[in-house]
C-alpha cells in the first residue's frame, strides 16, 4: 500500500499529465524528496517541483534547451509546452537517459568547463545567492541549542559580508550552483549534466569548491583524485584568496541542511550537532569526515 506522500505526489503527476497529454498509467516513483521524480510509459520522467518552485522549474526548462543549442550533453526536456502546473506545484517532463551511474570529480570537471565558457545567454538567470534558505533554515530549526543558533547567525552575518568582497577570480559565468557528481549521470557513452534548479549567474568557483571541500572538509576524496580533478578542468580553486569564504559558506550550508532533515529524521541531529561543534571550532583541524544525510 502506497504512503500518503506518494498518494499526494501520484494525484498532481496525473492532473499534469492529464494537462499535458501524455500517459502516465503504470508511472513508477524513482524518488520522493524535495523533488519527486517518476517514471512514466514512454521513457519520460517527470519532476514534481516542491512548492513555490514554478520560476525555477522555468528557468531549468530554459537552461537545458539553451544548452541543447551549444550541444553541452545535459538531460533535455520534452519538447511541449512546461512548466505544467498543478495543485500549487510546478512539473516538468524529461527524456529519460539511458542506463547510468553518478560520474566522478573527473568526469565533472570537462562538463563544468564547457559550462563556464558558454557565452552568456539571452534568459534571465537571475545572480547566484549562496545564502538562500539558510537563515530560514536556522530559525526552522528546534534541535539547534540558543547559543549555537545565535553563533551561526553572526557567522552567517560575517559570512554575507565577506562573500561582498571577495578578491578577483576567474571571469564570472554562468554557472550550475549545484555541482556534485551525484547530479552527473554516466551512461555506457556520455557524461551528462543534470539538475539545473540553482543555475545562475555567478563565480565559477562556487562550482569548484564543491569538489574542493570533499576533500579539504570531508576527507573523502583523496589529494590525488582531487589533483586530477584540477587537471581535468584547468584550474585549482583552492589555490584562491578567496576559496576559505567559499569553502565556509558551503559549509554553513551543510550545517543547515543537516539541522533541516533533524526535523524530520531525528537520527541526523546528532550530525548536526557534530557539524556544528567542527564549524564553531570544537573538532581540531579539518578534514572532518561528515557523514551524508537524508
Amino acid at each position: 500500500m502506497s504512503s500518503p506522500r506518494e498518494q499526494s505526489s501520484r494525484r498532481v503527476l496525473e492532473a499534469a499529465c492529464a494537462t499535458a497529454d501524455l500517459d502516465c498509467s503504470g508511472a513508477t516513483a524513482i524518488r520522493l524528496a524535495e523533488n519527486d521524480l517518476w517514471r512514466l510509459p514512454n521513457t519520460v520522467v517527470a519532476r514534481i517541483a516542491r512548492p513555490g518552485q514554478h520560476q525555477a522549474a522555468a528557468r531549468e526548462v530554459a537552461v537545458t534547451r539553451w544548452l541543447a543549442t551549444h550541444h553541452v550533453p545535459a538531460v533535455r526536456p520534452l519538447p511541449i509546452d512546461q512548466p505544467v502546473h498543478a495543485e500549487g506545484r510546478a512539473i516538468t517532463f524529461w527524456e529519460e537517459l539511458p542506463p547510468h551511474r553518478h560520474g566522478t570529480p573527473t568526469e565533472m570537471a570537462p562538463l563544468l568547463q564547457r559550462l563556464h565558457t558558454l557565452p552568456i545567454p539571452g534568459i534571465d538567470l537571475g545572480q547566484l545567492d549562496p545564502f538562500v534558505r539558510i537563515e530560514q533554515r536556522l530559525a526552522a530549526a528546534t534541535s539547534v541549542e540558543a547559543d549555537d543558533r545565535d553563533w551561526l547567525l553572526h557567522h552567517l552575518a560575517d559570512l554575507q559580508t565577506a562573500w561582498t568582497e571577495l578578491p578577483d577570480g576567474l571571469s564570472r559565468c554562468v554557472i550550475h550552483a549545484d555541482a556534485w557528481t551525484g547530479n552527473i549521470a554516466v551512461t555506457a557513452t556520455t557524461a551528462y549534466l543534470m539538475d539545473f534548479e540553482r543555475t545562475s549567474l555567478g563565480p565559477p568557483e562556487w562550482d569548484l569548491t564543491s569538489t574542493a571541500i570533499t576533500t579539504d572538509t570531508f576527507g573523502t576524496l583523496t589529494r590525488h583524485a582531487y589533483q586530477q580533478f584540477c587537471e581535468a578542468y584547468g584550474h585549482d580553486v583552492t589555490t584562491w584568496e578567496g576559496y576559505p569564504t567559499l569553502r565556509a559558506i558551503r559549509e554553513l550550508r551543510l550545517v543547515t541542511f543537516a539541522l533541516q532533515t533533524a526535523e524530520d529524521a531525528p537520527a541526523a541531529a546528532g550530525q548536526a550537532r557534530y557539524r556544528i561543534d567542527c564549524v564553531r571550532g570544537r573538532n581540531g583541524p579539518r578534514p572532518w569526515h561528515w557523514t551524508p544525510v537524508g
